[in-house]
């Protein structure tokens, strides 16, 4: 008998609790949710490289006979070295296993194997450490592509192909819940055809067959979402606000508003008075508007402008942002405004004694407080608030569709406004803020200067070190931005990955990644005398703050991290960002990170530094140099690496908390497949509102929803 998706993954052989609790750090519970954790790139084992022939630069395929049994050599006191020659037509080479002593078993001599991993010549000896192997018998194939999955402590790669494996062997396919005719409308294969060959493809046809139907499904679901959530909030009714006046708000801004951020409070105020007169019980159409600008330009402003709207009209106002420091960030910068206009603001978050906390919501309650910033905490069933009519998300693309709908659920009437500082390609907002006006913030602040971005090779490292030491010694403080968190993620020879055939630039390169971690020891070896710390996001979410804190308070003058700090607080004193393998990023993430600087008065630098010499990757960086506008590096970014960097992807990232987590989007190489999904689902929602004919949508739309109820709650 076959076995529900929802059934947990401890059926399976050799999972246990321990292992249930690893797993569950990667978001697998269910075998759905392990059947759902896609591979985040494959190993082409298919090409076999000749020992002589061997490539120093990358993990290969090597097809090997054993030439001597393997003996066990002790180093020292708890450690050993398994070794032992293997041969092929052209040439022999030394195997070596680091502490694995039990292998002395599986190899002797004339037994054939199929070696992966990373060859290196040492002096007169050829030598493969730690490779995968696979025993090779004649006339039994072996898999051309392996899969290579995300991990998380205490799990490896055989145990998660493995598991899959027996997954996809018991579980019943779930009813699709993708209307038959849009599958064939797309030519997409069946759901059980693209689960079974997007973990094990037969060929690499199957591969790209199975990503374009899951991806599809993700986007068809998104759009679906957003199309039936702006159906709901039009019909929802919102507060009139026929109290309008900002003077007092705008004469106590320090500083000129650009026309854009004007335009942007006009529409709002537009949006929140309606059209015409209000309906009998005081409603209007309610606001669903986003404001997407660069990072520094104004956006905030123009949100304190409709919150104070609200607060005239007395009507309370929610901002919700994505961490604690951000959402105290907000708070200290917009409460002294508050303040002197007469009304109150509270800060809500996750931190908080529980007796601050009560506090709040009792104040929101009874409609004493006029403005609260707050996380997550906002959303739980404890905090009510008296009159809710506006509700504000920041960073809007680390919330789900549905955790923005949560918070506007709080009251039976409200105002929505998002913000974004992620540009976004014309072309492609329109499909991803279905369910939002939008409103551009394309002009910067009068006296912000451009960042200069400069491209090095690791020749320039002494030259770039004295450059940091620089900025310190002026007074300022400086990033440092690395891909990877340890060194070990690098050489890891279960995460080699040389193929992910998606059609797209992957940006995959075989230099050495940069790891903050050891990254930060070097730099305090070369600049002693200067303080340096760094964060990741492995670390607790506590500490992050503290050190995060420390940084803009001064008291840390070098931060080494990873792309968590790409929101984050803001810090007008750091003027120098330096970005490690920059040619693994992509465009829109570099202008985000190089965001982080010149916020403040002084002249402000960019330093990307990168050793590829490919004409893409150069290419690229060199769009860095040439312009600081981000909509015009997002233009860039779509035509080279397709819509994923603009979506809330998987792979062990954010996840949606109950909404949908893009695990594919980054795999395709155009947005053709996710407008043809935006597209039949504007059509099913024109036909069939309520999705009476498709019964599994909707249902499994009901259920997306009820399981990010209970993640809040």
């Amino acid at each position: 008998m076959k076995l529900s998706p929802n059934t947990p993954i401890t059926v399976l052989n050799g999972i246990g609790e321990v292992r249930a609790k690893a797993f569950e750090k990667l978001g697998i519970v269910t075998l759905s949710d392990l059947i759902q954790h896609y591979p985040r790139a494959y190993q082409n084992r298919a090409n076999i490289h000749p020992v002589a022939g061997f490539d120093p630069d990358g993990a290969c395929s090597y097809l090997l006979t054993v030439a001597t049994e393997p003996r066990v050599h002790l180093i020292r006191r708890g450690m050993s070295i398994l070794r032992f020659r293997a041969f092929d037509e052209s040439g022999t080479c030394e195997v070596s296993y680091f502490n694995q002593n039990f292998l002395k078993d599986t190899f002797h001599v004339g037994m054939e194997f199929r070696f992966f991993g990373r060859m290196v010549q040492d002096k007169y000896v050829k030598k493969l450490a730690s490779p995968l192997f696979e025993p090779y018998v004649e006339g039994i194939s072996l898999p051309d592509l392996v899969p290579v999955y995300p991990l998380a402590a205490g799990l490896s790669q055989k145990l998660i192909s493995r598991a899959v494996k027996e997954a996809l062997s018991l579980v019943e396919t779930p009813e699709d819940y993708l209307p038959g005719d849009i599958r064939l409308k797309n030519k997409l294969p069946t759901l059980r055809y693209a689960w079974e060959n997007i973990h094990f493809p037969a060929d690499e046809e199957a591969l790209k067959r199975s990503v374009h139907r899951l991806a599809f499904n993700e986007f068809f679901t998104y759009a679906l979402s957003l199309l039936r959530a702006k159906g709901e909030r039009a019909a929802s009714g919102a507060p009139y606000m026929g109290e309008i006046d900002l003077s007092a708000y705008l004469d106590s801004l320090p500083y000129e508003l650009t026309y854009d951020q004007l335009c942007a409070i006009n529409d709002v105020v537009l949006d929140m008075c309606g059209e015409g007169e209000p309906a009998p019980d005081g409603t209007v159409a309610p606001m669903s508007r986003i404001l997407i600008g660069d990072v520094g330009s104004g956006k905030t402003a123009c949100a304190a402008a409709a919150a104070v709207l609200a607060a005239q009209n007395g009507y309370q106002c929610a901002l919700m942002a994505p961490t604690e420091i951000l959402a105290a960030q907000h708070y200290h910068s917009l409460a002294p405004t508050f303040a002197s206009l007469g009304y109150s603001a509270a800060l809500l978050s996750g931190s908080m004694t529980a007796k601050e906390k009560k506090a709040v919501r009792d104040g929101l309650a009874s409609g004493e407080i006029s403005f609260v910033v707050g996380t997550h905490a906002l959303l739980e069933n404890k905090v009510t608030f008296a009159r809710l009519g506006l509700v504000i998300t920041d960073e809007q693309h680390r919330f789900g569709v549905m955790q923005r709908a949560a918070l506007a659920e709080k009251s039976a009437h409200t105002h929505v406004l998002v913000m974004s500082a992620t540009p976004i390609p014309r072309t492609l907002s329109l499909v991803l803020h279905g369910d939002l006006d939008i409103s551009r913030i394309e002009q910067m602040p009068p006296g912000r200067m451009p960042i200069d971005t400069f491209v090095v090779g690791e020749s320039y490292r002494v030259r770039l070190n004295g450059f940091m030491e620089k900025q310190i010694a002026e007074g300022h403080q400086v990033y440092v931005v690395c891909p990877a968190v340890e060194g070990k993620e690098e050489t890891d020879p279960e995460n080699m990955a040389n193929y992910t055939p998606f059609g797209r630039e992957t940006f995959a390169s075989p230099l050495p990644m940069k790891a903050a971690v050891e990254y930060a020891e070097r730099l305090k070896q070369a600049l002693p005398h200067r303080r340096i710390e760094f964060i990741h996001g492995r670390i607790k979410g506590a500490e992050k703050d503290r050190i995060m804190q420390a940084f803009a308070a001064g008291e840390i003058d070098i931060l080494v991290s990873t792309t968590v700090i790409e929101v984050g607080v803001n810090v007008p004193n750091a003027t120098l960002m330096v970005i490690e393998n920059a040619e693994r990023f992509g465009l829109s993430q570099l202008h985000q990170l190089r965001g982080r600087v010149g916020r403040g008065n002084a002249k402000s630098y960019c330093v990307l530094v990168s050793d590829a010499n490919g004409e893409a990757a150069l290419s690229r960086l060199n769009i860095m140099k040439e312009t600081n506008d981000g909509y015009k590096i997002a233009e860039h970014d779509l035509q080279l690496r397709g819509p994923g960097d603009f979506l809330p992807t998987g792979d062990g990232a954010i996840r949606q908390h109950g909404g949908v987590t893009f695990r594919l989007a980054d795999r395709l190489g155009d947005t053709a497949l996710f407008e043809a999904a935006v597209e039949d689902a504007r059509a099913l929602i024109a036909a069939d509102p309520g999705l009476a004919a498709c019964p599994a949508l909707r249902a499994h739309l009901g259920a997306m929803q009820e399981a990010n109820l209970n993640t809040i709650n």
